[in-house]
């Protein structure tokens, strides 16, 4: 087996073609089985069925829900907790290396937690069968995988109890846990056609139901709220934040803190200072900001999730030196700069989904000229495409932090500085 690919996969070759194979750890000797990729395909995927000679950082899976044909949401169950933070570390080198012509040296640090990389996912998805129960997607499959449990999720999330209730006449079942504030949550979206007033189960936890032809509006609230307290401590910094729902909030107990004081460390901001946060969600790093430059300085956020810009209203209503800026980064880039003092930004926070910021963005961004950016990416293959853009308009990557934020998965967060050249 070879090197280790971005994905999850480990990289084999069959008749001159590359061959994509889960469940391997590079150097083992495996019997993998085709799963996609026919004769004309230029590459195909595979699963390890059997390992023949085994990698001496294989462990057995603490899930029995791991392996292939079944749940596809962990990738590196079969790898001790420190051979999955190489395997990530080799893959946002190789990244780097391939798509912005870069040699980094990259260490993935460890977040406060289990050693083990288990019990640390406080948000789920979960998809339902057509028995009514709960489970996960298997890979690269609409099929749904019932569970009896899930081994890194969070004990807050586990004491929901959702996974032992039946649950007919539902499409999804969204649940998400605040370990800080203790507050659990479950948003349930009907099967088309279901009544949203049916009757759920009584768990421990609030209770919501979405609207199936609308999952992104209003809330409906069956029992508690219909948002979460998450909070959030860096230094001398404390702050509350109210999320909506399953919103979006980083799923590892320690990582929002964690990125907060890594954007901080390398943008340092200065009183009096103009900030962009683009990608701003319920205004995590927008707080954060505007605390360190202070009341003469200026912060503008964009954000595009309507629910978001709701709560972050909420959030940043004490901060008058915040403006929410309500749309598409690539949209509203130009409005957020000229609301800003000279219609220009000092630093800037990039925090852009899976897909990155993109070509406009970051080429609109550089032409702004702040003097640094921090590009928090959880994908590393956008992240190398974006810095090589950068690189083509007068910025350099000064430092970059990786994180093991989502432990048994193929997943990586990186905190990247940019500065200007020269």
């Amino acid at each position: 087996m070879g090197a280790v690919a971005h994905g999850g996969h480990c990289v084999a070759r069959l008749d001159g073609r590359v061959v994509f194979v889960r469940h391997a750890l590079p150097g083992e000797q495996v019997r993998a089985r085709i799963t996609e990729g026919g004769e004309g395909a230029r590459y195909l995927r595979a699963d390890a069925i059997e390992v023949l000679q085994p990698s001496a950082d294989r462990v057995r899976p603490p899930c029995p829900s791991a392996g292939p044909g079944r749940c596809g949401g962990c990738d590196w169950q079969h790898a001790t907790p420190d051979a999955q933070r190489a395997l990530k570390a080799v893959v946002v080198r190789e990244q780097l290396h391939r798509l912005a012509a870069m040699d980094v040296e990259v260490t993935v640090e460890a977040l406060p937690g289990p050693a083990d990389g288990l019990g640390w996912r406080t948000r789920v998805q979960h998809g339902v069968d057509a028995q009514g129960r709960l489970g996960y997607r298997r890979h690269r499959s609409h099929e749904v995988l019932a569970v009896a449990e899930c081994r890194i999720c969070h004990p807050d999330l586990v004491q929901v109890g959702h996974l032992a209730q039946p649950w007919p006449r539902v499409s999804r079942v969204d649940v998400a846990a605040a370990p800080t504030t203790g507050e659990r949550i479950v948003v349930v979206t009907p099967a088309p056609g279901a009544s949203r007033r049916a009757a759920l189960p009584d768990l421990d936890a609030s209770v919501a139901v979405t609207d199936p032809d609308d999952v992104t509006g209003p809330l409906t609230r069956v029992r508690g709220r219909t948002w979460l307290r998450e909070t959030v401590v860096v230094g001398d910094w404390r702050r509350d934040f109210r999320v909506t729902g399953a919103g979006f909030w980083q799923v590892h107990p320690a990582a929002a803190e964690t990125f907060v004081a890594a954007v901080l460390e390398q943008l340092a901001p200065r009183p009096g200072e103009s900030a962009l946060d683009l990608y701003s969600g319920v205004g995590l790093f927008a707080a954060a900001l505007a605390d360190r430059v202070g009341p003469t300085g200026s912060v503008a956020a964009v954000e595009g999730d309507v629910r978001a810009v709701a709560d972050a209203r909420r959030n940043l209503h004490d901060l008058p030196g915040v403006r929410l800026h309500r749309g598409a980064v690539a949209r509203l880039l130009d409005e957020a700069l000229a609301g800003l003092p000279g219609g220009q930004a000092d630093i800037v926070v990039l925090d852009p989904p899976r897909a990155g910021a993109g070509r406009a963005v970051v080429e609109r961004l550089c032409a702004a000229g702040p003097r640094a950016i921090s590009y928090v990416a959880c994908d590393p293959a956008a992240l190398a495409r974006d810095i090589a853009i950068a690189g083509e308009h007068g910025y350099r990557l000064a430092a970059l932090r990786a994180f093991d934020a989502f432990p048994m998965t193929h997943h990586v967060e990186c905190v990247a500085l940019l500065i200007p050249l020269g």
